[in-house]
């Protein structure tokens, strides 16, 4: 978890990627209706306000990205009417700050896809890694994440590699184990 104190400096965090007009990167995570939204909206499996609570306080980073349309003008093109700020996507990281880093909830809201935002997220994400995991001595960082459809081609443009060719093989216990799996058979 990523946390500071009044005493010590904030860690560096990446310089963000080029956004367009409107779109701005935040550090930070959604509000839980956002959040639980974006899950939705986005083709994430569905998440109660409970599971969403702690999302924040145990997770190492995260940020999300808002959408304002400035250019939105009244009537006589005087005065821009004011409009508030959508959050149309985000990304989080799951790690122990030390060496491993689980890449979790890459959403972006259906309307604004295929605008480089999830790009730009995930860009944001492994700077902010690169930035602030120890370094030096064979030290690197061990970063997954589990891959959908639609976002392997962005993962695979970033680095990513399927980890079955390696060897290593992801693996779940599905929702609702824990009323039905006996431990230790």
């Amino acid at each position: 978890m990523a946390s500071t104190t009044s005493s010590s400096p904030s860690p560096p965090e990446p310089e963000p990627a080029p956004l367009p007009k409107g779109y701005t990167l935040r550090p930070g995570y959604p509000p839980i209706p956002d959040y639980l939204h974006l899950r939705a909206a986005s083709g994430l499996s569905p998440k109660t306000p409970a599971q969403a609570a702690p999302v924040a306080r145990n997770s190492w980073y995260g940020c999300h990205i808002t959408f304002s349309n400035h250019d939105n003008n009244n009537n006589n093109n005087t005065t821009p009417i004011p409009t508030e700020e959508e959050i149309v996507a985000m990304g989080r990281i799951i790690g122990d700050g030390g060496w491993y880093f689980h890449v979790a909830d890459m959403a972006v809201l259906p309307a604004h896809q295929r605008r480089g935002l999830g790009k730009a997220v995930l860009a944001h994400l492994l700077g902010y890694i690169k930035a602030n995991a120890p370094q030096g001595d064979g030290a690197g960082a061990y970063v997954t994440l589990f891959a959908d459809g639609p976002g392997r081609t962005l993962y695979a443009r970033n680095g990513f590699v399927e980890t079955v060719p390696s060897g290593q093989l992801g693996m779940m216990l599905p929702m609702g184990w824990e009323g039905t799996l006996t431990l230790g058979r």
